[in-house]
């Protein structure tokens, strides 16, 4: 009797486990394949139902063509309670989601998700798309590809900029205030959330923030975030007021202590420019091994400028000079009549300047007449020195044709 009530227990547990392990559906195995889409730039795939769907693309090969290309991932979407994950591979992603099912399982704040994501197009990306279950939720994933991107290339020049200017910045007053400016009303604004932080419970909040993780965290930061941005556009004004307001204090004390004079201060402003332009160089590309040849490259250009560039180039010449190219007969005529005018012309310049003392080369002359006609703009060859080369001219040229044709006939 004991041994059948033990058989039939066992067989109501088995037949129990069969029905849990039945309503949980397939393994996460099975429907994976069904849940991740390859997604190439251009295609768009529609998804009208709840759940997890995962879109990866595959990492494509590095050219310098490519140096500034972004790829985009855009959801089309008529509701903003989703959860992303992002990763290198399927199982990456999916860890992701089980992980934040487990410490949070429910969307407590509703917080509203970017609709679009840069993906890395030198790299393996899997992006999850997690839709909770509502009514007509559908969405629809794109993929754009830029191949020149504006605000990399943009950004490659703002560090450009930034490296060389560095060392004017450091020195001019107008960045002094500006940055002095700036900095006080970030720095007012980070005592502002400090002191509003006061108001907290420190130890329940903190003992919170432990309790439930990074996950809790994370949505306590997008709230206040999001009610952040609902107080700029519904208290404008007074927000307005609050920075002019920091703006004229940190504007007096910069005024007090005045701009930098010391060297070496303005040697580590000039250093952290610099190195802050590098730094956004580098990140302006997803093509990392480019954008460290142009940080590279722009090093040299600063320490190397252009000058030493045609120093070199004029030294090279010197060593390997050029082969000279011969002129042709009509060439060299024209050339011959181009500067004999050009050196008849400063020869006249000079007899009409001070530096010249007309006395002197009358007294040497044989014909001072025809020497100044020739000062006052006059040829200088008469008409019957004209007349004879013409002459000879002509006379040349009738040998060079008859030689021309008796050496046809031969």
């Amino acid at each position: 009797m004991k041994n059948n009530l033990i058989i039939l227990i066992a067989s109501l547990v088995l037949s129990v486990l069969e029905q849990v392990l039945s309503e949980r559906g397939p393994s996460p195995e099975s429907s994976e394949s069904k849940n991740v889409h390859f997604i190439e730039p251009g295609d768009d795939i529609l998804n009208d139902k709840p759940g997890l769907k995962i879109y990866c693309h595959n990492a494509k090969s590095k050219y310098l063509i490519y140096t500034w290309k972004t790829l985009i991932l855009n959801l089309k979407t008529n509701v903003d309670t989703y959860d992303l994950y992002e990763g290198l591979t399927v199982t990456e992603v999916m860890t992701k989601h089980e992980e934040n099912n487990r410490i949070w399982s429910f969307n407590l704040f509703g917080t509203k998700k970017s609709k679009s994501m840069k993906i890395n197009p030198f790299k393996d990306t899997c992006i999850g798309v997690y839709m909770h279950n509502y009514n007509q939720c559908s969405y629809v994933a794109t993929l754009t590809q830029i191949t020149f991107d504006l605000n990399k290339i943009s950004a490659m020049a703002v560090g450009a900029v930034l490296f060389f200017s560095a060392p004017k910045l450091s020195n001019n007053s107008l960045f002094y205030y500006i940055s002095g400016i700036s900095l006080g009303v970030t720095t007012s604004i980070l005592i502002l959330i400090y002191f509003v932080s006061k108001l907290f419970p420190r130890g329940k909040m903190m003992y919170l923030m432990v309790a439930t993780g990074w996950t809790m965290s994370f949505y306590i930061v997008q709230t206040l975030w999001d009610n952040a941005q609902l107080i700029l556009i519904q208290y404008r004004d007074y927000v307005i007021g609050y920075m002019l307001i920091t703006a004229l204090i940190s504007f007096i004390v910069c005024y007090r202590f005045g701009p930098v004079t010391n060297v070496r201060t303005k040697k580590i402003i000039q250093w952290f420019l610099q190195i802050s332009g590098l730094f956004i160089i580098y990140f302006s590309s997803y093509f990392y091994e480019a954008s460290c040849f142009l940080c590279v490259l722009v090093i040299i250009l600063y320490n190397f400028p252009f000058v030493l560039y045609y120093k070199g180039r004029s030294y090279w010449k010197t060593i390997f000079p050029e082969r000279r190219k011969l002129l042709t007969e009509d060439q060299y005529r024209k050339e011959g009549r181009e500067e004999t005018k050009k050196a008849l012309k400063d020869l006249q310049e000079y007899c009409s300047s001070p530096e010249c003392n007309p006395w002197k080369t009358v007294l040497r002359l044989k014909d001072p007449v025809r020497f100044a006609k020739f000062v006052e703009g006059d040829s200088h060859l008469s008409d019957d020195e004209t007349i004879e080369h013409d002459f000879e001219l002509t006379k040349l040229i009738e040998e060079c044709e008859y030689t021309d044709d008796e050496d046809e006939d031969y």
